[in-house]
C-alpha cells in the first residue's frame, strides 16, 4: 500500500529543530534529541558494515578514538561562561535526588555538543553543589597538609593583629604609615603562604574540585528544570 504525499505536512532539519528547543528552554529533550541521534546512527552503520571483521574493528577502533576526544574536549570548555551571581542565591540542590540520583541519571555524551551542552546547564543548577565540593576538598587537603593549615590560620591571625593594632593608635589619620603598614602586612603574608605551601594546597582542591565538576556535569543528563526544582 502507497500512501500519497500530503501537502501539508512539515519537514524541520535536525539543526533548526535543536536551535528551536535550545532557545525555547527544552534543554533535556534537547539532550535526550542528541543522545537517540547518535545511537541511531551506528546501528545503521552496524547493519551495514556487519559482514566483515575488519569492518567491525575498525568501527570499534573509530568508536573509542571518539569517545577518548569527547573526553578530551571537556577540559576545553569554559563551565563558567554561563554562570552568574544569581545561580548562587538560590536553594542547594537536594544531594541524594537531584545531583547525585540514580544511576540511570548518567550516559555517555554522545559528542562535544552535546558534552557542551551538559557542563554549561548543570554547573549553573548545581553551582551551590560544587561550591561546596570545592570546600569539602580543600578541608581535606589541608587536613592531609598541616603545615598548609598553619600557614593560613598564621595569615587570617595576621591580619586580625593588623586590624586590632590599627583600631588601637588610629592608623587612618596617618595614611603613609597605614599604607607601608598594610605593604609590609602582604609581604609577610606571602612569604608565610609560600613557605607553608598554602598554594599548593589551595591548587590541589581547585584541581580536582574542577575535574569532578566537569565529568560530572557532562555525565549527568539533564533533567525538567520543574523536576530539579521540587526535588530541592
Amino acid at each position: 500500500m502507497v500512501f500519497s504525499s500530503n501537502p501539508l505536512s512539515l519537514s524541520v532539519p535536525d539543526t533548526t529543530f535543536d536551535a528551536w528547543l535550545r532557545d525555547s528552554g527544552y534543554l533535556e529533550i534537547l539532550d535526550q534529541h542528541s543522545s537517540s541521534s547518535a545511537t541511531a546512527a551506528p546501528a545503521t552503520t552496524s547493519t551495514i558494515t556487519s559482514t566483515t571483521t575488519t569492518a567491525t574493528a575498525t568501527g570499534l577502533f573509530i568508536s573509542f578514538f571518539s569517545h577518548i576526544l569527547t573526553l578530551l574536549s571537556l577540559f576545553t570548555l569554559n563551565p563558567f561562561s554561563k554562570l552568574t551571581t544569581d545561580d548562587f542565591s538560590g536553594q542547594t540542590p537536594s544531594w541524594t535526588r537531584s545531583f547525585f540520583a540514580d544511576c540511570g541519571s548518567y550516559s555517555f555524551p554522545s559528542g562535544s555538543e552535546q558534552a557542551r551542552l551538559r557542563v554549561n546547564e548543570n554547573v549553573k543548577r548545581y553551582a551551590r553543589n560544587y561550591a561546596s565540593l570545592f570546600i569539602l576538598f580543600f578541608a581535606c587537603t589541608l587536613y592531609q597538609m598541616p603545615l598548609a593549615l598553619i600557614g593560613l590560620i598564621s595569615s587570617l591571625a595576621l591580619w586580625d593583629v593588623f586590624k586590632f593594632c590599627s583600631d588601637r593608635w588610629g592608623w587612618d589619620r596617618y595614611p603613609v604609615l597605614r599604607q607601608v603598614m598594610v605593604r609590609t602586612a602582604q609581604c609577610v603574608t606571602a612569604v608565610v603562604l609560600i613557605c607553608l605551601n598554602v598554594q599548593m594546597a589551595f591548587f590541589c582542591a581547585v584541581g580536582i574540585s574542577y575535574t569532578v565538576m566537569v565529568l560530572h556535569a557532562a555525565f549527568r543528563k539533564l533533567t525538567p528544570a520543574k523536576q530539579s526544582a521540587r526535588s530541592r
